[in-house]
This record gives C-alpha cells, structure tokens and sequence, in this order.
C-alpha cells in the first residue's frame, strides 16, 4: 500500500493509524504488507513517518488555494511535476492500493493512482473537506469519513462513514497511571495545550499573557510548537518560585495520550485529529479553530460543541480563552457532563473499519 497525506498531524496519524490495522488484519490471513509514505519535506510526515519504520519517499506539491495569480501558476507547475514523480514512485513499487488522507500533498499521488488504474481510497478526517479531497473525491475508488455530516459534501453512493482511527495507546492508556507518568497526584487540575504539529502563535500569546491566572486554576502542560518554545521557557523562567513547578513546556509531545487522559481540559486548534483522540480520551476542549485561505476548522469545532463536548473560541475571542478554561476547570459538574459527551462520540472500531474498506477496494484492483 502506498499512502499519501499533506502534511499535518491531522493528515499523518490516521495514515500510519491504519497501515498498523491493515498488516494486523493481512498477518492474520497469513499474509504480509509493504509500504511507502509518499509525501513532502520539511512538514511533520517527513520526521514522523521514519520513525514509524515506514519509508518515506518525497515529492513536489504545493496548494493551489492562494490567493496570488504567480502563486497558483508556481504551484500548478509543481502539481505536474509531482504527478510526474508520483507516476514513477508508483511504477517501481507496484501498490495493491493506494490511501490518501487529503492535504495537497496527496492531490499528486491520487492522480497518478488512477491514471495507472489502481484503486485510490480516500479518507476525509475533518467535516467538511478541503480542496484536495474535493478534487480526490471524483477519481477515488472509495470515499471514506469520520463524521456523517461530511456525507452533505461527499459522494454518498461510494462513501462509508467510519470514524476517525486513533492510535491504539489511546485505547490502551489509563488516566492514573498516565498522571502517575507526569508525576501529577490524582486530585490535581491539569490544563493541556497544544499549539498542533506546525504551532499556533496566537494560541500561545494568549496562554503566555495569562499564565499566571492559568496556574492559579491548574497546572498547565503546554505543547507550544518549536517556533515558540523559547518564548514559553522564557515565561517559565519569569515566573515566581511557587508556579514555575505547575507550568510544563514541550515543543512537541510524542506520547500525546497520556497528556490527554491525564488532563482536565483541552485548549488547541481544531484540527481533524481533535474528532477522534478527544472522543478517545474523554476529554473535554476549548477550541480555536485554525482560519486558512480558502478554509476553515471551524465546523470541526461547531461539529464537538453542537454535541455538548467542547466550547469553540474564535480567534477574534482569544482575550477571553484564559477566563472560559478557569470557569470550566472551577465547574465540575460541567466538566463531567462535557466529558461524557465526549466519550459517546468515540469510535473504536473506526482503524478497523477502514481497514476493512481498503482492503476489499485492493481486492478489486484496478476498479
């Protein structure tokens, strides 16, 4: 199987989430699976895929949402020639199928999956989907989503709504002993941050321009991005004696479901990761959805707080993010129910599911 996905965490995990089911699901039949990441350099697949122990190939690519003329033409020339890269990688290594997980990384390898017949499945983690899915959506074999409501925007007649697949730590991992590992006692608060795998500077100022009103309701474990790292271990050191000890800083975290089972409450974007591993862990959020050109997470926010699980911030309303989380973490009752709420949307089964799909799409090569 190759796999293919742009760029974000978001994009990334559910990819290497499934290519474990799939060879769980292959050992079981006695048979063996061979994979290639196909991707770009310098975004989170490249140090993340690796280290997964898949290999990793890259490609050009570039987004053809912006808003300058010169800009869509650059990156419409790159888009040929990583149809023409992706063409080659495919040849050589000859995949049963391929599965895309959207991004404009993606829109390349898609392309070139069909024009040599193979079987494209497609995986939408968000909502609603961005432009590469869009453009995916008419040449995949099989569409596949997290969320009913991206059926409004999907073909139905090929769609199969499965949930978003977490990685399995966050099936296999409990709140005492994930607390036991951040050396948190049991009745302490724990507010997580997470500025996402490409950081998330607004987010951060306002975290850092209340620190200490944050630390007087919680302790907090921010996960800034490596762009604000140094401003976040700058604010530690400035900090009086007593809550230097409450504030833990980390450019990224490896081991995110332990932070998530040991925390209280979420602050982060709303990316498409939030759809599945909030569910997972139960965890109730404050989301601030990420505005970009032409795109939005924003109904991946409106989607978990329609459902009593999260609140959404926009970013226009971040003054207000260090209030909203000191309410909530002073309101236990709400707490529970928004944590309740939360769990009933988590799909266990949803690695397994898609796994399913794609290996009866590969069965039907060259469909």
């Amino acid at each position: 199987m190759v796999l293919a996905g742009g760029g974000t965490g978001g994009h990334v995990y559910p990819a290497l989430t499934i290519a474990g089911a799939l060879g769980e699901a292959l050992r079981a039949r006695g048979e063996d699976l061979a994979l290639l990441y196909i991707g770009i350099r310098g975004r989170v697949d490249e140090r993340v895929v690796p280290a997964a122990d898949i290999p990793f190939q890259a490609i050009s690519a570039g987004p053809l949402r912006v808003s300058s003329p010169s800009a869509f033409v650059a990156n419409s020339v790159r888009l040929a020639f990583g149809v023409g890269q992706s063409l080659r990688l495919l040849r050589s290594f000859r995949p049963d199928v391929v599965f895309a997980t959207g991004g404009y990384a993606s829109v390349p390898v898609g392309l070139a999956a069909r024009l040599l017949r193979r079987p494209l499945v497609v995986f939408l983690p968000d909502v609603t989907p961005g432009l590469a899915v869009r453009l995916l959506s008419r040449v995949a074999t099989r569409m596949t989503t997290t969320s009913e409501r991206a059926l409004e925007h999907l073909p139905k007649a090929k769609t199969t709504v499965v949930g978003y697949p977490v990685r399995p730590e966050f099936w296999s991992t409990g709140r005492a002993a994930a607390r036991r590992a951040l050396g948190l006692p049991e009745d302490a608060k724990l507010l997580l941050v997470a500025a996402g795998s490409l950081g998330a500077t607004r987010i951060n100022d306002a975290v850092l321009a209340s620190l200490p009103e944050l630390l007087g309701a919680a302790h907090v474990l921010h996960v800034t991005g490596a762009a604000d790292e140094r401003r976040a271990l700058d604010a530690h050191a400035a900090l009086p004696h007593e809550l230097r000890a409450r504030y833990t800083v980390r450019p990224y975290l490896q081991d995110m479901a332990s932070a998530m089972h040991a925390a209280d409450l979420f602050v982060g974007r709303a990316g498409a990761s939030t759809l599945g591993e909030l569910p997972a862990a139960a965890l109730p959020a404050v989301l601030v959805p990420g505005e970009y050109e032409g795109w939005s997470q924003a109904p991946n926010a409106e989607f978990l707080q329609e459902r009593g699980a999260a609140v959404m911030l926009r970013n226009a309303d971040l003054e207000r993010l260090a209030s909203t989380a000191r309410d909530l973490l002073a309101d236990a009752s709400r707490l529970s129910s928004m944590r309740e709420a939360m769990r009933q949307l988590a799909r266990p089964d949803a690695a397994r599911d898609l796994a399913r799909v794609v290996i009866v799409a590969a069965q039907g090569r060259g469909a």
